[in-house]
């Protein structure tokens, strides 16, 4: 099966790679360059992609020849504007790149025959915020206050539309919680900031201490979207899913940073950062009895597990083990709990 992936060298666009590579799928994709230093661009999971595209997903015509060329089976759509921050700073690209960006991704691959099937990715962030412990629903009103949460939103409308509107190639919208997982790079993200002040021997500044989210590690996060295109490959036509822990695994910032913290030797591992930021959800959680249910997923790693699991990957290179080894060997342990 080939895999195409948009975003694929991103943080979840290199680790699915991997995940695609080890299990013998052709993998190509479509995303911009990667930042320096990040998993993309310290590894060789390059040199195992059928196509490397770097392009932006705002550019259609671009992005038509790409698909044209490829020919995919599938198509993940990873590729986004993705930080809560920076669409304060930049709301014009956030918009553009995660609305336009999304339909021109839905026209190319209506416009390829090869495609067999296509998995849209959004967030969590997508539902209308109502400060509820209970999990969202697939089926719960959507909404979003900041720039990329709104954008997401409409991302996610966009697909529901499209996918009424011009039936065709299965698609299917996967919305999940924070993911956690070694070599994210973006700006700021919670554990790779711990490490940074962990390793000067300090407690870490957290903006929001006690803001509540669904944390999961990506590889659980990765594995649920490959099973959704299974799904979507047996003839499956249902179009919304969650992807999160369970409610007993949604845990406060601060309960990373403390594991973290002592994973590392520093106690006390934060303090609360007084500076003003721009506003953030205070409480997200998912309800993905759904996918449990209907597709039997369900996380190989609980919370505790996936941010040790993180940690364990940052100590390993900070050790001296290259950047490829840890993650082959967190994809390669994932997978023989995955089967067990």
């Amino acid at each position: 099966m080939h895999f195409l992936i948009t975003g694929h060298t991103g943080f979840k666009g290199t680790w699915m790679s991997f995940l695609l590579a080890r299990k013998g799928h052709e993998v190509s994709g479509y995303a911009l360059d990667p930042i320096p230093g990040s998993l993309y661009a310290d590894t060789t999971i390059k040199n195992r992609l059928s196509h490397d595209y770097r392009a932006d997903i705002r550019d259609r015509d671009t992005l038509g020849r790409a698909f044209a060329e490829i020919k995919p089976d599938v198509v993940i759509h990873m590729a986004a504007q993705p930080l809560v921050l920076e669409s304060y700073k930049n709301p014009r690209e956030t918009f553009e790149s995660n609305v336009n960006g999304t339909l021109n991704i839905l026209e190319a691959t209506s416009n390829t025959p090869s495609v067999k099937a296509q998995v849209i990715i959004t967030t969590d962030k997508v539902y209308k915020n109502k400060r509820q412990r209970a999990g969202y629903v697939e089926t719960d009103e959507l909404g979003g206050e900041d720039p990329y949460s709104a954008s997401k939103a409409m991302a996610d409308i966009l697909t529901q539309s499209w996918i009424k509107s011009f039936p065709g190639v299965p698609t299917a919208i996967a919305r999940a919680g924070n993911v956690i997982g070694g070599g994210d790079v973006s700006k700021d993200r919670l554990i790779p900031d711990l490490i940074k002040s962990y390793l000067e021997k300090k407690p870490a500044l957290l903006r929001n201490p006690q803001a509540v989210r669904p944390w999961q590690h990506v590889l659980d996060c990765l594995a649920g979207y490959l099973k959704l295109t299974d799904y979507l490959l047996d003839g499956g036509a249902d179009s919304l899913w969650n992807f999160g822990p369970t409610s007993e695994e949604f845990m406060e910032v601060s309960k990373v940073a403390d594991l973290v913290g002592k994973d590392w030797g520093v106690e006390p591992a934060w303090k609360h950062d007084s500076m003003t930021y721009p506003k953030e959800a205070h409480l997200l959680a998912l309800d993905s009895s759904k996918v449990r249910q209907n597709l039997g997923w369900r996380e190989i790693y609980d919370f505790e597990k996936s941010v040790l699991q993180t940690s364990e990957w940052y100590k390993l290179v900070h050790s001296g083990v290259n950047k490829e080894e840890a993650t082959t060997n967190d994809v390669e342990n994932f997978l023989l709990r995955l089967t067990s």
